[in-house]
């Protein structure tokens, strides 16, 4: 193989993250904790009420406020200002932590693995900071200095295995964004009616992309996107209750009727479908998204 064609050694060595199995056992107590929070705090803090995940958000004040004091730090002269940034970094990292601790909580094994490295350089990072301030308060400004960028240093460190994360492997991304992309406009063909038996949910697919079809007892049929928009959880195998279906991997609830995500961790709506019975057949077609009702 081609030098040109193999993966850099940073990107191999943070791939290997995600397949050490020594990580799994800090894994399940942190997960059961973050789990016990109750379901609507946990919304809240996904960022559910946002419509895509919070942490990514909140990161930005202690990321700008350390990022500030590492260039005050490096001009001459004292700069009391650049340890109250230090401690305003410190103070939002709090709840920018718990965001993401929650959000991490609900991710695949991979995932969990190369998020909970993440985690560890940021708490590392926070604790250098926290040494920073301390020694900025008992006037040793050289030292506090030196500890401030290297909890910069780390906190950099996990920042890019948080990008890592999300962009590579889609972490926190919508994974039905790309449904209105795929899917013919105008009504298509899903199949006979009694290939849809009433109260159970059915895996179809519409202009290649697969969707979840529920026929009611009334006769109303219900159509989804069946890939979750959370991480790409089979919504067809999931269970119905209540005018819902609750995705098998997760645990996120979507109102059949328009998708919306009633419950996280999914933080976007699902596509959903109008669907008609013409001839015995069933028709569906991509609705516009809808306000909540």
């Amino acid at each position: 193989m081609p030098e040109t064609d193999r993966p850099g050694k940073v990107l191999a060595a943070v791939d290997r993250l995600a397949r050490v199995p020594q990580l799994d056992g800090l894994i399940g107590p942190l997960q059961r904790a973050a789990h016990a929070l109750p379901a609507g705090t946990r919304d809240v803090l996904h960022g559910k009420w946002l419509g895509h995940p919070l942490h990514p958000a909140l990161v930005q004040t202690p990321i700008g406020m350390w990022s500030a004091a590492a260039v005050l730090d490096l001009l001459p002269g004292k700069r009391r200002d650049s340890g109250t940034l230090v401690a305003i970094g410190l103070a939002a990292a709090v709840p920018s932590a718990v965001a993401g601790w929650t959000d991490w909580a609900d991710l695949r094994k991979p995932q969990l693995r190369v998020g909970l490295v993440h985690a560890a350089a940021n708490a590392g990072g926070i604790v250098l900071y926290a040494a920073s301030l301390a020694a900025r308060l008992r006037g040793r400004r050289l030292r506090g200095k030196a500890l401030g960028w290297a909890g910069f240093a780390l906190v950099g460190a996990g920042g890019a295995l948080g990008g890592h994360l999300a962009y590579r492997q889609g972490a926190g991304a919508n994974h039905a964004e790309g449904v209105e992309a795929h899917v013919p406009a105008g009504w298509q063909p899903l199949g006979a009616v009694a290939d849809f038996p009433v109260g159970q949910a059915v895996r179809a697919e519409t202009g290649g992309v697969p969707v979840l079809v529920y026929r009611e007892p009334g006769g109303a049929v219900r159509v989804l996107a069946d890939h979750c928009a959370h991480l790409g959880g089979p919504l067809s195998q999931g269970e119905i209750t209540d005018g819902c279906v609750r995705c098998p991997w997760h645990g996120s609830l979507f109102r059949l009727t328009d998708g919306w995500n009633v419950e996280g961790p999914a933080t976007a709506p699902q596509p959903a479908f109008e669907a008609r019975v013409v001839d015995g057949r069933v028709e569906a077609r991509l609705r516009e998204p809808e306000a909540p009702s």
